[in-house]
């Protein structure tokens, strides 16, 4: 391993060990040979079981403590010094405050235990695009999963040791105790401090926490962009390449949409698509004046169930080797895993994600946790595009917001502009799928899909938003979908999945300027014969139906619009100009 130089690094590490007091301090260099004895040592102590090697090679199971499962807003907290600065939609503690807090937690947590210094890129080390974290860890876990989600290695204490900038992420297991578990993010002081859990989302301090919370404060600081959105690349027969972003909410298809298969028609046609990222990008401004798109992860963190051949059998083959799977179902006759919608056979002989004896086919209790996890290599992914690899940036043509919605949104629209469509994207809405209170369809705004990842006043963010499209001379096209509109039978109205491509094929043609468009309130619309539904069992009532604007619908989504607006001081006036139009237009159908 390269040794560590870079004293402001060293001097941190040593301050951290004091206050945790670890038994010792080990250093993870990302090779094979130290990854390989951390394994052997987690399943020494039983907090890894190995699957079944032979068909499963590589991956190995984890199951969290029964409180701690998810992500826990309620628990995530901004420091900022003055409230202000972290805005209305999120949870603001005052910096001092929060360190004294959680430094009485911290303090002799790791006792008994080791520490894991973890130095971690978020993109290609040495590409314009990078960041580096040193993550500080006593969980086996964080270790094996930072190895799958980030890159680990030599070539990032090399560039620590020429004085690179870092972000200091400091997390402890400590009792895992819910009632003082703290996810804590300092921007000014580039720290992100977490304690009290093992569940992913939150101790993973490279994904959500650095590379949006973080990332979205430092964008607005240097003048880039970090979004909650997946990268797709989209290629025709000629070889062409097109590459879009979007940004869904939770439960959205955001990575059924990232490694979307074609239908046949369109295999036929030659089209090709490629992942470049399902979940986070980071984007930036180009020489050319366009923006430049890069995932900055290294694996992928997907929800297990609900992942099957049919719905994202690309998905399903990166888990194939080399994964952690957390809170799923085991099968105990041959050692693998399942879950709910992975196929109508479920283990006889099988164990819950409690660890309770589970018979799949009579029990009513479910085998895998609504939020169980496979965090997996992108390298695994069939449909891995080469620029993955490359941490350069892919040229972004259009912009994709889009929400679950029965009634309100069209199949498509398209921005009227790049204002207009950061109106619709702080306008974003998507409906409950399963609330914990029981109540299906409530309506959630979660503007650009980053609600509970803006690391600052989401005020602020519309407007860095705004800035960077007056810097752009020839910025992405903006629009909006809705897959899960639904007729007077509560039924579907359009197929999704791979059809998903028949409308991202008509906003390149929007981009290209080669297809016209019908203009409405919400913005531009597809003329029906424009939208190739060859092979499709759809009438063209059908589609008319998918891409009406419902006036009385738009007045109760105005009315919720508002009231979400409401929470605000303030709004860039190239937002409120935008509401007020549609106000108007919509009062006039």
């Amino acid at each position: 391993m390269t040794e560590v130089k870079n004293q402001l690094v060293l001097d941190w590490v040593k301050e951290m060990a004091e206050l945790t007091k670890p038994d010792e301090v080990v250093w993870i260099d990302g090779s094979e040979e130290q990854l390989e004895e951390i394994k052997k040592l987690s399943l020494a102590t039983g907090e890894m079981i190995e699957l079944n090697q032979e068909k499963l090679p590589g991956c190995l199971y984890y199951r969290t403590n029964p409180k701690d499962v998810a992500r826990d807003e309620k628990r995530t907290v901004i420091c900022t010094r003055r409230k202000e600065d972290a805005g209305p939609t999120n949870n603001w503690v005052e910096p001092k405050e929060m360190y004294d807090k959680m430094g009485k937690l911290f303090d002799g947590a790791m006792k008994g235990r080791t520490m894991y210094a973890i130095p971690f890129s978020m993109g290609v080390p040495g590409t314009e695009f990078a960041k580096i974290g040193i993550e500080l860890t006593d969980s086996i876990y964080v270790v094996l999963s930072m190895a799958i989600m980030t890159r680990v290695g030599d070539v990032v204490i090399e560039e620590l040791n020429q004085g690179a900038d870092f972000t200091k992420c400091l997390h402890s297991k400590a009792t895992i105790n819910e009632q003082e578990k703290y996810i804590a993010h300092f921007p000014e002081d580039n720290t992100i401090w977490s304690i009290n859990s093992a569940y992913g989302g939150n101790v993973l301090l490279g994904k959500k926490c650095l590379a949006l919370r973080i990332g979205s404060y430092l964008g607005r600081q240097e003048g880039w962009m970090a979004e909650h959105m997946l990268i797709l690349k989209i290629e025709n027969k000629e070889g062409e390449a097109k590459y879009v972003c979007g940004a869904f909410p939770s439960a959205c298809g955001k990575t059924n949409l990232a490694m979307l298969t074609p239908p046949d028609y369109f295999k036929e046609k030659g089209y090709k698509i490629s992942t470049i990222g399902d979940d986070i990008a980071w984007l930036r401004i180009g020489e050319d004046g366009r923006l430049y798109a890069v995932n900055p992860e290294n694996g992928f963190f997907g929800v297990a169930p609900g992942t099957n051949e049919k719905s994202n059998p690309n998905a399903l083959r990166t888990t194939h080797k080399g994964t952690i799977f957390t809170n799923v179902a085991r099968n105990l006759d041959d050692n693998t895993v399942w879950w709910e919608k992975l196929d109508k056979n479920p283990p006889e002989n099988g164990e819950d994600w409690l660890g309770n004896p589970w018979n799949g086919k009579t029990s009513e209790e479910k085998g895998a946790h609504p939020n169980s996890r496979f965090t997996a290599p992108a390298e695994n992914c069939p449909t891995i595009a080469d620029e993955f690899f490359t941490g350069q940036g892919v040229p972004i043509s259009a912009i994709i917001f889009g929400g679950r919605r029965a009634k309100a949104e069209p199949l498509v629209y398209q921005a009227k502009s790049w204002d207009h469509g950061v109106f619709i994207g702080s306008a974003m809405a998507s409906e409950t799928t399963a609330a914990a209170n029981g109540q299906v369809g409530v309506v959630r705004h979660d503007p650009m899909a980053m609600l509970p990842f803006c690391g600052y006043n989401m005020a602020e963010y519309f407007q860095h938003w705004i800035d960077m499209g007056k810097k752009m001379s020839n910025p992405p096209q903006i629009f909006h979908v809705n897959w899960f509109r639904t007729d007077e039978n509560d039924e579907f109205m359009w197929p999704g999945f791979g059809d998903n491509l028949r409308v991202i094929l008509w906003m390149l043609n929007r981009c290209e300027g080669s297809v016209g468009a019908v203009e409405t309130p919400l913005g531009f619309e597809p003329k029906a014969e424009d939208i190739d539904v060859h092979g499709l069992d759809i009438s063209p009532e059908t589609l008319e139906k998918l891409l009406r604007v419902d006036a009385e619908a738009w007045k109760d989504e105005i009315e919720g619009i508002q009231t979400f607006y409401d929470k605000f001081e303030w709004l860039p006036k190239e937002i409120t100009n935008s509401f007020d139009q549609l106000k108007a237009e919509i009062s006039e159908l």
